[in-house]
């Protein structure tokens, strides 16, 4: 085992995991820079989860196992709230960064080492990660997402940046990483993702309890609260049919982001942050369609 020069921690919020969650314990305690502490929140399990976890407590002291009642029902509030509740226990300890880890993912025995690295190189990184490839059948295939964008399941913070933004968001519709990172971003931090590192996700992404549809629609439902452009989401949604569940999907998620829209539902993130996503998100629009339409800069000025 390797000395731990950067220390970190790493927090779990767990519910129903009895399929997947022995795959991440084995994978942490395998590293070669081990976590000062893991503490991993039961939230609500019905299953052997709370089982699972408890027969490794004995041999890794730097686990903590915490159970609470949690919500009926699985969603991202309670998620966010476990999260906090887990990190109020955290901050009483000494360490310089801080990961949320899901419990359905796997990744190699140097991942943290290689992470760690990463910061110690940059003052500036507030969030980092590897690339998440998400189990289709009996693959792992890679999910495309923007390099200054990280994997909800495994997002590892500077301390301080984790801090400043103030946690995750008990947002009700979802989006608690991706409003995570927009903050950091948005207070001057670098969020990067790093090919070189891979990251396993035994579920695919929105999959939890619904099917491909509903999880498109409720997707579309989320850009809205979370404050995507208008035209960048159709941008988005076009983009998204070129995975399953391909068109159907695509047209889904639009319905969600237009229901959302017409019904005039109430975000929870601020005013400020909707402003300062927007002007992100056509910045990114213009430099996508520039290769292929110079026009295009003097169009969508006008937006």
């Amino acid at each position: 085992m390797k000395e731990n020069k950067s220390k970190y921690v790493l927090m779990t919020a767990a519910r129903n995991e009895q399929a997947f969650i022995e795959k991440v314990i084995r994978s942490v305690i395998s590293q070669t820079i081990l976590p000062v502490k893991w503490i991993i929140v039961n939230d609500g399990s019905k299953d052997r989860t709370q089982e699972i976890v408890t027969k490794y407590l004995k041999d890794n002291a730097f686990i903590e196992l915490i159970s609470v009642s949690g919500d009926k029902a699985r969603n991202f509030g309670s998620k966010a709230r476990a999260l906090e509740y887990a990190y109020k226990k955290l901050r009483k300890i000494n360490f310089d960064y801080v990961g949320n880890l899901d419990a359905d993912i796997a990744f190699d025995k140097d991942y943290y080492e290689r992470l760690l690295e990463k910061f110690n190189t940059n003052s500036k990184l507030g969030v980092a990660g590897g690339k998440r490839y998400d189990k289709h059948s009996n693959k792992f295939k890679l999910v495309r997402s923007a390099h200054n964008s990280v994997g909800g399941p495994f997002q590892f913070f500077a301390r301080k940046c984790y801090e400043d933004i103030g946690g995750y968001m008990p947002l009700r519709h979802g989006g608690i990483d991706s409003v995570a990172e927009i903050k950091a971003r948005k207070m001057g931090w670098q969020v990067k993702s790093f090919k070189d590192l891979k990251v396993f996700h035994f579920r695919r992404t929105g999959r939890a309890k619904t099917g491909g549809i509903r999880s498109s629609f409720n997707t579309g439902v989320r850009d809205y609260h979370i404050g995507y452009h208008p035209f960048f989401q159709i941008f988005k949604v076009m983009k998204k049919s070129l995975n399953s569940p391909y068109i159907l999907g695509s047209i889904a998620a639009m319905c969600g982001y237009c229901y959302a829209y017409f019904a005039k539902q109430q975000r929870q993130v601020s005013k400020d942050f909707v402003k300062y996503l927007r002007k992100e998100n056509m910045r990114r629009f213009k430099l996508a369609f520039h290769k292929f339409f110079p026009f295009f800069l003097y169009f969508s000025d006008l937006i």
